[in-house]
């Protein structure tokens, strides 16, 4: 029998598991090893004698009770090692020159020098796998770490990591860390959740540095300089990829410089942001900032639901072109970016929010939904010019004040406001409220905007091909070498998700109802014609918004006559009518659903893979793993599955798993939330809402997306770190 997907697709849950240890990881306590907790006696040696033995073991937790341990010697972390700073502990940095010395670096020229060294760091570890900090306790640099170049034997970072793996921080408050509280580059996998930066009185909060697979919760991150910066250098001699991010739940605040950033460091391609819940307090640079500089690809980063004040520049996408890289790069690019529910008070009449695209590298496919931007105004009419622009900087300030109090761009295409997005001001201003210059395809859809007492027009578009600005009041436009586009008509269309379905009398079918627009056609109210008998038809919901998703549901009774139906699925906005074709054979599907020719493409693990009947609790999840499951919800119990292999987790072919199925069938991939829906999943994997818990030392919650397949071969792609998936088929 076919189940039935939940009508409500929500958004992917957040990740807040913590790493699991070793079943039975002994715990090291630093003061078996001499550490004193006194705050004057060196413990250095101490702890580093606890991490060398907790190691040795093959993993555990190295533990601090209470006290103030002293550490004016660098701390060397290992693999497989827990820290774990209890209630009232406390590692103190010191002043001196006891720390390790830098590491020499070929290619230290392509980025600052605070960059380019690790060594010089309260906490450092290279190529490490499985490390943690976590607990309630705090890291203080003490005042005493150095926040330019330090000299030999000082430090300018708390916590240092190169080509790390698994790291989790969670609890732990860092603070007074010089340069930066935590710096990592090269590493995967990063879960942070309840973690708070202190660095307001020094530079950099947490530099996330050519790193894939980060998610980050409930954080509280006040720096001076960055706040929350991901970059990629050339530090470790390569271009580096970035990417699979979530952060949620979490505040910021930048004394000097930015609170939420992507570089100025860009040398590798950046995709795959999820920005969401996040409260910006201030910042002398950028609120939102997102740049190129150095030749990277900066694409998919999603904003939604910010709130930001207190701001100098509100929101700043910049392609450069410092080309500050070692592979020679060229000009990149920023594509693909949105937006949604985003509130921002800004602090400064002359960086308005701001679209500089460059010459060779343009800005584009960018949304803003519903983003509204107030700025202090209080300027006078000036020159509508052009500002200055530095391609080699990346700072707001390379970019003279902007001519207009509202939106500036230049160089970008396919840019659109919609959703009630708008600029204000609170004094008056005699700048216009938008100026673009050489960009295409640029919409103001319902955007709000004031008009200065003294400005000379409300949009100026400067050889700019196809503009529209539509149900936005009566604002004074000027065109000066471009042309308007509005007269592209409104449009939608409807996709059927799966395209036919097969079922028994008295059984239910369910199809995901998709909707793609042009321009703004309005709500689409949906129907259903050519129905079978003695069945009934629900949408949730009946309307949706252009872009969105409903779910139909079909219903038969047990006296539904057999056959096949096309039904007609109708969609309806103002004087447009849309259709499309669901069908439906109600008659013998096969009495049972049958996996068959598993085929995995890790040979070294496929052996632990294998087809499996009644998913329960109680079950071991994996064939290389004694974990079973703890949790699994109502609407897949009993249902066929697959028993994966953990040892695939990070195997790289795709697809990585083939098998068949002999009809119609619903797929299911339990994902652990620490990565989320996977890069190989297409539009058509759909969040059910549904999650198994398993046993893994720290129980591990794995998230249910579902897409339907019809008979035949179905394909999975690679798992990418944490633990691996598992297969479920209804």
């Amino acid at each position: 029998m076919l189940r039935r997907l939940g009508a409500a697709v929500t958004a992917a849950l957040l990740a807040t598991a913590m790493l699991a240890e070793p079943a039975q990881a002994a715990v090291h306590n630093v003061k078996d090893y001499g550490a004193v907790g006194n705050g004057s006696a060196n413990d250095t040696a101490a702890i580093n004698r606890a991490i060398t033995a907790a190691n040795a073991a093959g993993g555990g937790t190295v533990q601090f009770p209470s006290g103030t341990y002293r550490s004016p010697n660098s701390i060397h972390l290992k693999s497989n090692v827990t820290v774990q700073l209890d209630a009232g502990a406390t590692i103190m940095g010191a002043s001196g020159a006891g720390y390790d010395p830098p590491e020499d670096n070929q290619w230290d020229e392509y980025q600052d020098y605070g960059h380019s060294h690790f060594h010089n760091a309260m906490i450092w570890g290279d190529r490490l796998a499985n490390i943690a900090f976590v607990g309630s306790g705090t890291i203080d640099g003490g005042g005493a770490l150095i926040t330019g170049n330090p000299g030999r034997g000082q430090a300018d970072k708390i916590i240092s990591l190169t080509r790390c793996e698994n790291l989790t921080v969670s609890g732990i408050k860092l603070r007074r860390g010089g340069h930066f509280a935590m710096l990592i580059n090269g590493c995967k996998n990063v879960v942070s959740d309840r973690l708070t930066i202190d660095t307001a009185s020094d530079r950099d909060g947490w530099n996330v540095i050519s790193t894939t697979n980060v998610t980050i919760t409930n954080g509280n991150f006040a720096g001076n300089d960055d706040a929350l910066a991901f970059k990629s250098d050339y530090a470790l001699g390569q271009k580096l990829s970035n990417g699979n991010v979530k952060v949620y739940d979490t505040k910021l605040s930048a004394g000097c410089c930015n609170a939420l950033m992507f570089g100025s460091e860009t040398c590798g391609d950046f995709t795959g942001y999820d920005f969401q819940r996040i409260q910006i307090q201030g910042s002398n640079k950028s609120g939102l900032g997102l740049v190129s500089m150095d030749g990277s690809i900066v694409s998919d980063v999603h904003y939604k639901d910010i709130t930001v004040s207190g701001v100098r520049s509100p929101i700043m996408l910049k392609v450069g072109a410092r080309k500050r890289c070692g592979n020679n790069p060229g000009v990149g690019a920023i594509r693909n970016i949105t937006y949604d529910n985003v509130t921002i008070n800004g602090a400064s009449p002359s960086f308005s929010p701001t679209i500089m695209g460059d010459v060779d590298g343009h800005v584009s496919d960018v949304t803003f939904t519903n983003v509204k931007i107030n700025v202090p105004g209080g300027n006078g009419t000036m020159s509508t010019n052009p500002p200055s622009n530095e391609r080699t900087n990346y700072n707001p300030n390379s970019i003279g004040t902007r001519p207009a109090y509202g939106w500036y761009v230049r160089y970008a295409d396919r840019i659109k406001w919609a959703g009630g997005s708008g600029v204000s001001f609170t004094s008056n201003d005699g700048r216009p409220a938008v100026i673009a210059d050489n960009s295409t395809d640029l919409t103001f859809d319902g955007f709000g905007w004031e008009r200065g007492t003294s400005s000379p027009t409300d949009f100026l578009f400067r050889n700019t091909n196809g503009f529209c600005v539509r149900n936005s009041g009566s604002p004074r436009i000027t065109n000066t070498g471009s042309t308007e586009k509005c007269s592209v008509g409104n449009d939608f269309s409807l996709t059927v998700d799966p395209a036919a379905r097969t079922i028994k009398p008295g059984e239910t079918a369910s199809y995901a109802i998709r909707t793609a627009f042009t321009g703004s056609p309005g709500p689409i109210a949906l129907d259903a014609d050519n129905v079978p008998a003695g069945s009934v038809v629900q949408f949730n919901p009946a309307t949706v918004n252009p872009g969105g998703t409903s779910v139909m549901t079909v219903a038969t009774l047990p006296d539904t006559p057999q056959g096949t139906s096309d039904i007609t699925v109708t969609g309806t906005a103002g004087s447009l009518t849309r259709t499309a074709t669901a069908r439906l054979t109600v008659g013998d599907a096969p009495d049972e659903l049958e996996l068959s020719g598993l085929t995995v493409a890790d040979t070294a693990n496929a052996g632990d893979w294998s087809l499996q009947t009644n998913l329960r609790t109680g079950v071991a999840q994996y064939g290389d793993r004694d974990f079973t499951f703890s949790a699994v919800p109502a609407e897949i119990a009993g249902a066929q599955w697959i028993r994966t292999a953990n040892d695939s987790k990070s195997a790289a072919q795709n697809p990585l798993a083939r098998f068949r199925i002999n009809r119609d069938a619903v797929v299911y991939v339990a994902v652990d939330t620490r990565l989320g829906k996977r890069p190989w999943m297409d539009g058509l994997w759909l969040d059910s809402g549904l999650s198994l818990v398993n046993t893994e030392g720290s129980a591990k919650t794995f998230r249910l997306y579902a897409k339907g397949f019809p008979a035949g071969e179905v394909q999975l792609g690679p798992n990418g770190g944490a633990s691996n998936y598992s297969v479920i088929v209804t």
